[in-house]
């Protein structure tokens, strides 16, 4: 699929959403300590803004490759490496990040966002990819968002939203339990990487909301709610439009002490020596 409507409005989803997101991707990558002057890869890297992210961390001296198989972000992310005059530190080519086609031991070490084996799916496969491309001794990192409480006072009505989430339910219906997302680490244990740990981090906002957050936000409501309850449950789907549509009357991001927070959680290892 290229250039398609779906692929346009993913992309600008993920543009609405950066705001959001952008100030806990920060604080994960700091964490993971990447060496200055390294060479990585973002696998997956959609739009292309946590490669820049990823390459301001190694600092000028490093390189960062992004893949993605979709052509038109390849195009996008071109445009804004060069926008932030980070061309000679960052390119991006188009591939299957699940297959990377790269020579073995080519990078220092991977990362790949809300993408490879999110929310489920056959891990072991991918990992020893991974694992393959990256020099002994280097890392390998999967992040993806992994909770959220955005309906503050709506608690029961969001879990019931979740149970019919747009975005989990239908891949998570039918991969075996220890094929979901949160149960990685068994399978950094299982691709023969060393180190195996998970880490999670909180992003929360608080109003009142800047214009960037609240789009943000509305955002993730659709993207994670917006086609949930067609076919169910009445009352719930009335609540929904009530509460998380922009122009209603008790649209919740209104409220001016409106509270949420959210969850991304940090799988990583070391490729054996």
């Amino acid at each position: 699929m290229s250039d398609t409507p779906d692929t346009k409005a993913y992309l600008q989803a993920l543009l609405d959403t950066e705001p959001l997101r952008s100030p806990l991707l920060h604080e994960v990558i700091a964490a993971l300590e990447l060496p200055a002057g390294s060479r990585g890869l973002d696998a997956g890297c959609g739009f292309g803004r946590q490669a820049l992210m990823l390459a301001e961390a190694i600092g000028p001296d490093g390189h960062v490759t992004g893949l993605d198989i979709e052509p038109e972000f390849i195009r996008y992310a071109t445009r804004e490496a060069e926008e932030a005059g980070y061309s000679e530190r960052v390119s991006f080519s188009q591939g299957d990040a699940h297959s990377p086609p790269f020579a073995a031991d080519t990078f220092d070490w991977v990362w790949s966002a809300d993408c490879l084996g999110y929310p489920a799916g056959e891990l072991r496969p991918v990992l020893r990819e991974l694992s393959r491309i990256v020099k002994p001794g280097g890392t390998v990192a999967l992040l993806a968002w992994s909770s959220q409480n955005l309906l503050p006072g709506y608690q029961l009505l969001e879990a019931r939203l979740n149970a019919f989430s747009s975005s989990y339910v239908p891949p998570l219906t039918g991969p075996h339990p220890e094929l979901h997302f949160p149960r990685a680490l068994h399978w950094f244990r299982e691709a023969g990487l060393t180190n195996a740990s998970a880490r999670t981090f909180l992003g929360q906002v608080q109003g009142p909301l800047t214009e960037e957050i609240r789009a943000g936000l509305a955002s993730i409501f659709d993207q994670l709610w917006g086609k949930a309850l067609a076919g169910e449950d009445k009352a719930d789907r009335q609540e929904f439009e009530r509460l998380c549509r922009p122009g209603s009357a008790d649209f919740i991001l209104d409220l001016p002490d409106y509270h949420a927070y959210f969850t991304y959680t940090l799988f990583r290892g070391t490729v054996a020596v």
